[in-house]
């Protein structure tokens, strides 16, 4: 008898009859309505959120910023609702607590009153950290709390996003401002560099004509030391001409004044003279004749007094001007100590200008220099500040705000919730196909032992007909998840194959143990599957399960059926494929010899055997 033929008879006994053929197929199709009923209702359980009811409280009362009134909890809130992540209900404080509390919400976002002042508290260098409050209630749903916080993470992000953008923004305008008075102030400290040049050659010129000046004034004091006695003997000299002019005026009056008897004594002579020829009867022609003769005679006397009179005019003005010239050489004598003393005060201080005007022309040095560093700075500066548009504020402030952007290169991917959790599920219903198919099938055949047939070939007798439904499972449930869920693996044969192959394995592992140890090999089958649905990473990593179970983990067929069927589903690396095919086979193999060795020890029979203890 061949083991074909041992499974044969299996097949034939399980399939014959109406109800045993259905329970056949109800044991094909529990794989696929355990794992495609579950990935189903998972495959996008973040689309159905907008079905979750939420409370949205918005108490915030605004606040000023820059001269504007500024609402950022109404901002938000309404992000909140347009964004569609949840079913928000916007409501009162005394709502939303009563709400979460009987689960009419699952839990509720409040935005303070003072959560605008909060934010804009920075500006008005008083800063104070802005807060949300999330209310939950895990007794309603502990995942609905957990992905709320994951919801209020992305709102604080989005509004630091915010916040940081619009400072930025500011201080790059501010900047700008900064930058425009920094050229004013430039062009200013070069103006100011290019006058003290100037002022610095000036001040070089006075410093020198300070100098002569003094130098002058030196000279001058030296030489105008005697003027005051020089000036005092000029006047006593003025005063003694001035003396002797008065006495020559004098008489100069005194010879006009007999000059002008004279000439009274001409005219009152030829009076005379005229009385006297007209009393001795002289006539006119002769009258006339003695009158030109007397005339004549008084000719040069009348000049003689003219020149008198005007010489004596003269010596009046003379007299009058050395008396001035006395007056004014004496005021000059009196004068002149001060003159001198002003001259040597002058002589003082232009020495003190002198030295003032070196110190003056030193300082103006240091002062250009500097001024030319200033210049020199003030231009570096604006240099080293850019000249920002409108335009690249708003980018440069946009980046700022949101520095690091993440560029996903995903070496193999799910796509969904569903199909990243496709792997574990399937892996999971392979081994429940193979459990619930010792419910039905025989492990071993009586009949091919009682015939001493080989252990192998009892061995693979007893597992040919699970094995081939095993098969039809993997065929259906991956049709089903393809199909019906909508999950498309990258390679689509090889994941079939690898699922068949799965699926063999842990039937031949679950045919051992029910080979070996009978109806409590069931029992121990179904504590295998819960001990890998915990170790074999499906959900988390591997490495978050604890430390004790990291052994079991790397030897339970399980595991490496998930990491098989993920490189395979997601496009990852097929040599790790190939490394799980090469464990899974060692567990088959491993898996139908056991079997063999307990076929062999089935040819003794026992009293355990003929009545056990435990039957299903």
């Amino acid at each position: 008898m061949t083991s074909f033929r041992i499974a044969f008879t299996e097949l034939r006994r399980i399939t014959s009859g109406r109800l045993p053929r259905l329970a056949v197929l109800a044991m094909i199709l529990i794989p696929t309505l355990y794992a495609g009923l579950y990935l189903y209702a998972n495959h996008d359980p973040y689309g159905g959120l907008t079905r979750v009811p939420a409370a949205l409280v918005v108490a915030d009362t605004g606040a000023r910023l820059e001269g504007e009134e500024v609402r950022f909890g109404r901002d938000i809130a309404d992000q909140l609702v347009d964004s569609g992540d949840f079913e928000w209900h916007e409501v009162s404080a005394d709502e939303a607590a009563s709400g979460v509390e009987d689960g009419s919400y699952d839990f509720a976002l409040t935005i303070p009153a003072g959560f605008s002042a909060a934010l804009t508290s920075p500006a008005r260098f008083d800063p104070e950290q802005a807060r949300l409050v999330m209310t939950t209630n895990d007794a309603n749903s502990y995942l609905a709390g957990t992905i709320a916080d994951t919801v209020t993470t992305k709102v604080r992000a989005a509004i630091s996003s915010q916040v940081t953008e619009r400072a930025a923004t500011t201080f790059l305008r501010s900047l700008g401002d900064i930058r425009a008075r920094l050229v004013d102030a430039a062009d200013g400290a070069q103006r100011l560099a290019d006058g003290l040049d100037t002022a610095r050659s000036g001040a070089r010129q006075l410093a020198r004509g300070s100098d002569r000046l003094d130098q002058g004034l030196g000279t001058l004091e030296r030489r105008t030391s005697a003027l005051p006695s020089q000036t005092r003997r000029l006047a006593d000299g003025a005063a003694r001409v001035a003396a002797g002019n008065d006495e020559i005026a004098q008489l100069g009056r005194e010879a006009a004044t007999v000059a002008g008897d004279v000439s009274a004594l001409y005219r009152n002579g030829r009076r005379d003279l005229v009385q006297r020829m007209r009393e001795q009867g002289l006539d006119a022609q002769q009258r006339q004749a003695i009158l030109a003769v007397y005339d004549d005679l008084n000719a040069p006397l009348a000049t003689v007094t003219g020149k008198v009179r005007t010489a004596s005019a003269r010596l009046d003005q003379l007299a009058s001007g050395a008396g001035q010239v006395a007056d004014g050489a004496d005021r000059l004598a009196d004068a002149t100590p001060a003159l001198t003393s002003g001259i040597a005060q002058a002589h003082t201080g232009s020495g003190r200008l002198a030295s003032g005007s070196e110190s003056l022309r030193r300082g103006l040095v240091r002062l250009d220099q500097g001024a030319d560093r200033l210049a020199s700075g003030l231009t570096d500066g604006v240099d080293q500040i850019p000249d920002l548009s409108d335009t690249t504020v708003a980018s440069t402030a946009g980046t700022l705000a949101d520095p690091v952007g993440i560029v996903d290169r995903a070496r193999a991917e799910a796509g969904s919730y569903g199909a990243g959790l496709a792997p574990f599920f399937l892996a999971l219903a392979a081994w429940i196909g193979g459990y619930v198919l010792f419910l039905l099938v025989r492990p071993l055949s009586d009949r091919a032992i009682a015939a001493n047939q080989a252990p192998l070939r009892v061995a693979l007798g007893g597992w040919y007909p699970p094995a081939l439904l095993g098969l039809a499972q993997m065929a259906v449930v991956l049709t089903v998840v393809t199909l019906g869920v909508g999950i498309e693996p990258a390679h689509v044969v090889p994941t079939l194959l690898f699922m068949m192959l799965v699926s063999i394995t842990f039937i031949a592992i679950v045919h051992a143990l029910n080979a070996w140890l009978g109806p409590a090999g069931q029992f121990l089958g179904l504590a295998l599957m819960v001990l890998q649905l915990v170790t074999a990473g499906g959900t988390f990593p591997w490495q978050t399960i604890p430390t004790p179970l990291h052994g079991v983990h790397h030897v339970l067929p399980m595991s490496y059926a998930v990491d098989g069927l993920r490189q395979l589903m997601y496009g990852g690396l097929s040599g790790l494929a190939w490394y799980d095919v090469l464990v899974l086979v060692g567990w088959l193999a491993l898996a139908l010899a056991l079997t063999s060795v307990a076929a062999r020890r089935r040819r003794r029979w026992s009293i355990a055997r003929i009545k056990p203890e435990l039957s299903l």
